[in-house]
């Protein structure tokens, strides 16, 4: 044994072992080696000594090196005949890229599995956007429909072991994009594929909640059970209409419910806003203005952000009645602030009693834009001097030509959850 180490057989199991782990995680390297944190910036550095590649981490304090692998004189190393493992030795240490190939590959095991996205055809841009945000590509499939309207899902590639993420929001039309998911869904399970996680930027049916008045569904949970039922592993959605919608799925389906209202604080933050006031149109959103004021007096240190509310009666869904205000706005800048905008009804009006109340310029913030019906034109005709909204939903060109609405997009942030959950990293400083 001793003869066939001096002949080099230490060089040849050093590399042995390296193979052996790389063997193992093969498709996890191929098919994540360009895998990207989206909070980190790529550069080449030329002045490097011993890496090849330097990565600057904003949100760290320290700097990562990643260096490839160097070549070493072959050294005669002992073996442990019964474990069968190489006994390292004091003259016999591994180089610093062979180091780090190790670490790499005992990193690489913990998490076994390699990622995957995969989209409907609910929101095409989004997903793109964030694919290329991650620096990979989508997943290659077919989602369209037979002669007889049927959805036809296919997928082209294989999917066996993998961690698959599937971006699909269930907005309009909300019955074919919900059927697009779950067939998707049952088609990665049948491919046996090792987990699935649905990102659902606008969860459809949100609405129907609770039972309002005798013999009518609650469609929320309904969806939840039908999503479980197709075998979801994870579900994340942004600005849910309702947190308890969580609840709806068992403990063993995770779902993270992403605040949208983070990526409209820099927006706001950024206008010379003159006593600013956050506004939540109903009871019920009075949680949720009241985050965004926290964190937007946080990130910008303003002390004097006020809280306003209106209380609204309806006379039937879709449709206002009387509206109330709660607070003082007289020569302030107000925000509006709500999940989700439909027809636009209830945030124009609440935009006439602000200014019927003395505001001085009335701004209005929403996660989902809907714009159903005369939404879009309601809002173009309003007292509102700029509404803001996220890309959760698919554009539309009548919106593009509205001077008062402006589309932010939530792909970063999305992108970055995706990473964070694959990597097995917290998501609470995402809100921070």
């Amino acid at each position: 044994m001793y003869e066939w180490m001096k002949n080099g057989g230490a060089s040849a199991s050093l590399a042995a072992v390296a193979a052996s782990s790389i063997g193992v995680i093969g498709a996890v390297t191929l098919c994540e080696k360009d895998l990207k944190n989206p909070m980190t910036e790529y550069y080449t550095s030329d002045s490097a000594e011993n890496d090849d590649h330097a990565v600057h981490d904003y949100g760290a304090k320290e700097h990562n090196v990643l260096a490839t692998s160097t070549e070493t004189t072959p050294v005669a190393t002992p073996v442990d005949a019964n474990k069968g493992n190489i006994m390292m030795s004091p003259q016999n240490v591994l180089s610093f890229g062979e180091q780090k190939i190790a670490d790499e590959a005992a990193k690489a095991k913990k998490h076994a599995g390699s990622l995957k996205l995969f989209s409907g055809n609910g929101n095409m841009g989004l997903s793109l956007e964030i694919a290329r945000i991650m620096g990979i590509n989508l997943g290659k499939a077919t989602v369209g429909r037979f002669a007889d309207g049927e959805v036809n899902v296919m997928i082209h590639e294989n999917v066996r072991g993998k961690d698959i993420y599937v971006i699909q929001p269930t907005g309009p039309p909300v019955n074919e994009n919900l059927m697009e998911l779950l067939l998707i869904i049952s088609t990665l399970n049948r491919a046996s594929a090792r987990r699935i996680t649905v990102v659902i930027p606008y969860y459809g049916y949100a609405r129907q909640d609770r039972k309002m008045q005798a013999r009518v569904p609650i469609s929320a949970a309904d969806v939840a059970r039908l999503l479980e039922a197709m075998g979801v592993d994870r579900v994340v959605a942004v600005d849910l209409h309702c947190g308890q919608i969580q609840g709806f799925f068992s403990p063993r389906v995770p779902v993270d419910n992403l605040d949208g209202g983070i990526v409209g604080i820099n927006h706001f933050g950024n206008k010379d806003l003159v006593n600013p006031v956050i506004v939540s149109p109903d009871a019920g959103g009075v949680y949720r203005a009241k985050k965004f004021k926290e964190r937007l007096a946080h990130k910008f240190d303003i002390d004097d952000i006020g809280l306003a509310m209106i209380i609204k009666q309806r006379a039937r869904a879709g449709t206002v009645d009387t509206m109330d205000l709660v607070g003082d706005v007289k020569g302030c800048d107000c925000i509006i602030v709500d999940d989700m905008i439909d027809t636009a009804g209830t945030i124009c009006k609440a935009a006439k009693v602000l200014k019927n109340s003395g505001a001085r310029r009335v701004f209005a913030f929403a996660s989902h834009g809907l714009l159903s019906g005369p939404g879009n034109d309601r809002i173009a005709n309003s007292d509102i001097d700029e509404c803001v909204i996220l890309n959760t939903l698919p554009s539309t060109p009548q919106r593009t030509h509205n001077e008062k609405l402006t589309e932010l997009s939530v792909a970063p942030l999305l992108a970055q959850t995706i990473f964070n959950i694959h990597a097995k990293q917290g998501l609470s400083a995402l809100f921070k």
